[in-house]
């Protein structure tokens, strides 16, 4: 009788240094990170390990090559008042922007610059990445900042960013949101100036993000636009019915510009949960309460939770996972939701579309984070799961950055200004 060469232990030990191995060759891009400035510029800073999903030693430590920072501000009440009271909005939203520029430009030069580096084409990405530091993109998130005023889009792309959403949570005067099918329509689309921004992103070679924005303006911004475009931090409705994700219709409109879904670990957009029973949420709250941790559910307080759990010694999470196992069986709930939950909106979109108009994303900091890729420290771990689900190489490669990348070449081959930067103050 012959015994297996390989126990499940050593198996699985095997595939995790395959994993780390291939995740160490391949450039990892995630396409969206949520910070405040004072993450970058404050006396406690990114360069520190702190209480966020996302800072330097959790970008090392996870072997995250390169990441996206979000340049995002909310429309502000001026937005739905006159003309007059909408100035003030915007100018104020455009202060706020260009201080979260100004943060990310600092923290690349003055704080942190001998780790990591701004760059603003994709060969620049290849570039710092040889050099041995990290890479810092920036994305724009929510074009009302531009206010009414369409050089501010050159303005943006010379400040470093690469791409831009139209819309946030909320229409605003570029075009309708996707929350709209809630609270109705007000351009039923994209605004006449929506379609202006849409052409001096072109010719800035801005990647157009359609994340947030409606169906309809989603559509008529894969028509109007002359490269192709990103859905920066979405998944797919067909799996989740949330009016954020991409239905099919949408994602094959994407696909025909040569775009990417940037696939996003944001437990909402993933899968419908049902709610906690009032015996479930009781006994985890004083579970929580017994080690310390705060309740999850929030995005500000979810990433305190992980990086308290994960300073607690590895005797004290054992006793409170063995608690949090009792609870499951006593009061049975819907599974934390996973990478596995991720991968699934991955394999449908790969199935419907084709490995090169996928990505992957996270939204750390902005609500993102799943069980297994709760923040940057922990993402060696999609690339295993991605390899478990056969995933080749090459494949994993063109997910986690090739793709997107090679839609940043493409804006800007239709760009008709150089990809050179000169920051304004």
């Amino acid at each position: 009788m012959s015994l297996s060469s390989e126990s499940p232990a050593s198996a699985a030990a095997a595939l995790r240094e395959r994993a780390n191995a291939l995740h160490q060759q391949i450039l990892t891009v995630d396409s969206h990170i949520d910070f405040a400035p004072a993450d970058l510029t404050g006396e406690r800073n990114y360069s520190e390990r702190l209480e966020t999903q996302f800072n330097l030693p959790l970008m090392i430590e996870g072997g995250l090559a390169a990441a996206f920072f979000i340049v995002y501000v909310g429309q502000t009440r001026e937005a739905q008042h006159p003309e007059a009271l909408q100035t003030t909005g915007y100018e104020r939203a455009y202060k706020h922007a260009v201080e979260k520029f100004d943060a990310v430009k600092r923290f690349t030069t003055e704080i942190a610059g001998d780790k990591i580096a701004l760059a603003l084409t994709a060969s620049d990405v290849r570039r710092i990445t040889d050099m041995g530091k990290k890479v810092a993109l920036i994305g724009v998130e929510n074009g009302y900042p531009l206010g009414a005023d369409i050089a501010r889009v050159e303005e943006f792309y010379q400040r470093g960013a690469r791409y831009l959403s139209l819309t946030h949570n909320g229409h605003n005067q570029l075009g309708d949101s996707h929350t709209g099918e809630k609270e109705g329509w007000k351009w039923h689309g994209v605004s006449p100036l929506g379609k202006q921004v849409i052409a001096a992103l072109n010719r800035c070679g801005i990647m157009v993000d359609v994340s947030h924005a409606s169906k309809e303006a989603m559509l008529q911004t894969a028509a109007l636009s002359k490269a192709p475009i990103i859905a920066s931090h979405s998944s797919c409705r067909a799996l989740c019915d949330s009016s954020r994700n991409l239905d099919d219709e949408q994602l094959l409109a994407l696909k025909h510009t040569g775009g990417v879904i940037q696939i996003v670990a944001y437990d909402l957009f993933l899968k419908k949960l049902t709610p906690d029973s009032p015996q479930r949420s009781s006994a985890l709250a004083a579970a929580r309460q017994e080690f310390g941790l705060p309740e999850p559910n929030h995005f500000a307080s979810r990433a305190r939770y992980h990086a308290l759990l994960k300073s607690l010694s590895e005797h004290q999470r054992a006793i409170y996972e063995e608690k949090l196992a009792a609870i499951a069986e006593a009061f049975p709930g819907d599974p934390a939701t996973s990478i596995d939950d991720l991968l699934d909106h991955v394999d449908h979109a790969v199935k419907l579309l084709g490995i090169d108009h996928v990505g992957i994303a996270s939204d750390f900091d902005g609500g993102g984070g799943v069980a297994g890729w709760n923040d940057a420290g922990e993402t060696r771990n999609v690339t295993l799961e991605l390899i478990r689900r056969g995933y080749s190489a090459a494949q994993i490669a063109k997910l986690w950055g090739g793709n997107i990348l090679r839609v940043m070449e493409a804006a800007q081959t239709v760009a008709t200004i150089s990809p050179t930067t000169q920051w304004r103050h």
